[in-house]
Order: structure tokens, then sequence, then C-alpha cells
């Protein structure tokens, strides 16, 4: 075999992931809050993978400066990722069709049905998540361009089901549209292994965050870089009469203090002083708050260290580029061993 079959190999596995992203590698950012900015973002990008802002609770406004300045930054492509739930979904839509956005990631529950033909109305792709076949079979009829299935290796906000069972659920029953395999993913081997089961591309999150690009403070990066798989667990729910979505972080003070959260306010739902709602988008304000206070202000004691268990293969800082690299080679070299063998 010569030198340039592995790169071809790979090219052809993941063909139709860089066609649908219009990139050099099916590689996407995960949308972290407070860290998949303009500055990660565009690295993603430049560096040949797709980058994704993080649009979580941020207004029009706020999104259309976030926007033009990731446009700024790079001339290639990126997506924005919007969360189905926010009040002002309709108005975050209009903001990525003014400035041109090409993809849209909603995220947070299964997104309207306007919200979808909206975006496609526009002329821009939408790309949802599914943490089950029956979901993904239902957002292929709603019209979605694309999928992204992730597993509970994940870090922030997960489901209850490991990757690796994900994609034998899913990806050999959905083939009308491509699919991006994420949750855990470090190494180019396990890059590899999904591409061959099928999937379109896959999605990183944990393995950019010590990126050198991106903005989060020393003190969190330095938390990754010391941490291991074992210590990124997802949280408890305390009541099974409130859930909550288990969000996947570094053990911490703040954990703790989490878990006495959650019990307030079930106190207070059970005591007549607060809806079950409004409780409930307390506890998405307290992760909203822990994180910025994590990655912003370097509070890693009481903040919230959100990570995925892959966080373990997060060894050193490294710019974004040199991690994307990193991957393709190993993902080569895989493909190499296998046809020398």
């Amino acid at each position: 075999m010569d030198d340039l079959s592995p790169r071809l190999k790979l090219n052809d596995l993941w063909q139709r992931g860089r066609d649908f992203l219009g990139t050099e590698t099916a590689i996407m950012g995960g949308a972290m809050s407070w860290i998949s900015e303009r500055h990660l973002v565009s690295a993603i990008s430049n560096a040949g993978g797709f980058g994704v802002i993080a649009g979580g609770s941020m207004g029009p406004d706020l999104l259309a400066a976030e926007i033009a300045a990731t446009q700024a930054l790079t001339d290639k492509p990126f997506g924005v990722n919007l969360i189905t739930m926010h009040p002002e979904l309709e108005g975050l839509i209009d903001v990525c069709t003014a400035q041109g956005v090409g993809h849209v990631v909603l995220a947070g529950g299964l997104p309207p049905g306007g919200a979808i033909k909206k975006i496609k109305d526009a002329g821009a792709k939408v790309i949802c998540f599914a943490p089950a076949l029956v979901l993904a079979k239902r957002l292929v009829r709603s019209g979605v361009d694309a999928l992204v299935i992730e597993g509970a290796e994940a870090g922030g906000h997960i489901g209850p089901v490991a990757t690796s069972v994900l994609v034998q659920e899913i990806l050999p029953h959905i083939t009308e549209i491509p699919v991006f395999v994420a949750g855990g993913i470090g190494r180019g081997e396990a890059m590899v292994s999904y591409l061959e089961m099928g999937a379109a591309g896959c999605q990183l999150g944990t393995r950019f965050v010590c990126a050198t690009e991106c903005i989060a403070h020393p003190k969190f990066k330095q938390a990754f870089l010391k941490a291991g798989a074992r210590d990124a667990v997802p949280t408890v729910q305390v009541d099974p009469r409130f859930p909550v979505i288990p969000v996947r972080a570094l053990t911490n003070k703040g954990s703790e203090v989490f878990m006495e959260t959650q019990r307030q306010m079930i106190a207070k739902v059970d005591a007549g002083e607060l809806e079950l709602k409004e409780a409930q988008l307390q506890i998405e304000h307290f992760w909203a708050g822990a994180l910025r206070r994590a990655v912003i202000d370097g509070d890693v004691e009481y903040g919230s260290l959100m990570a995925g268990q892959s966080v373990g293969l997060v060894t050193r800082e490294q710019s974004t580029a040199e991690i994307i690299t990193e991957m393709v080679t190993q993902a080569e070299a895989t493909l190499a061993g296998r046809a020398g063998g």
C-alpha cells in the first residue's frame, strides 16, 4: 500500500460528512457554553474542522455580535447551536439567517416543527441530536438534514445510553442523512471505528477544552489535565418527582452544592412556594452560573467542571490544529496498520 492510501481511505470513509459540512475533515466541535465562542470556533474551522458557536442563553443581539466576530476570524464554514427551549428561538434563527450561517444545530429537546422549516426555508442545513432510534426516525421525517448521536460518556447534559450502544442502535437504520457520532471520542482510532460503522463524521468537545485558542481559565484547563476518566461523573437525581437531566462533570465542592440546591428546590415545590417548571428553570440557571464561574473566573472549587470521560486523554495544552492533525494521523495509522497486517 502506498503512503497516500490511508489518507485516501479516510477521505472515502468521511466524504459524506466533509461534503455536508464543507470542510477538510468531518470533525465537528461540540458546542460548549462559555467555551465554544469566536476564538475556539474559528480555530477549529481554520484547522479543517467544523466549529460550532454555543448559543446557550444568548439573546439575538449578543448572538449576532458573536457570529460577526467569528466571521472576522475565519472564512471557513461554521455552525451555530441553539437551545430549542430558548424563549427567543425564532429571533435567534432570524439572526442566523441574516448573517448567512449555513448550518444550525438544534439541541436541548425535540425542536418545534416550525423551527426546522424556518431554517430550511432560509437555505440553511438543520442538525439535531437523536438520543434513541425512534426519535432519530421522527427527526428524519421532520426534515432535518443531519443527526448527532451523543452517548453518556460526553460532558455536560447527557442521556443514559453509551455511545457504543447508540451507534449500534441507530447507524444501521438511519442512512438517508449524515449521522455524526459524539461522546467519549479522544483518539483517531475510535473515530475510524465509528466511520467504518457508517458514521459521516465525529463530534469532539472535551478534547478541545485545552486547546491554546480556547479562552477557558488556566485553572479550568489544569483541572482537565489532572483528571482521569473516573473523575468525570454524572450528577445524581435526588427525587424522581423532580426530573433533572444528568450533567457529567469533574467532582468538586460544587457537585455537593448542586445536590443541596436540588433539595432546596424540592422543598420549595413541596411547600407550594414554587412551581415545578420554575424550579427546574432555576436548576438550569444554577448550571449556567456555575459553569461560567469555572470557565471564565477559574473557580474550580465551586464552579461546574463539565467534562466528558475522554478528559483522561487530555494530557497537555495543544493548538487546535495539532489536535485535529493528531486525530487524523492516528486514524490513518490505524487504517495503514490494517492494510499492512
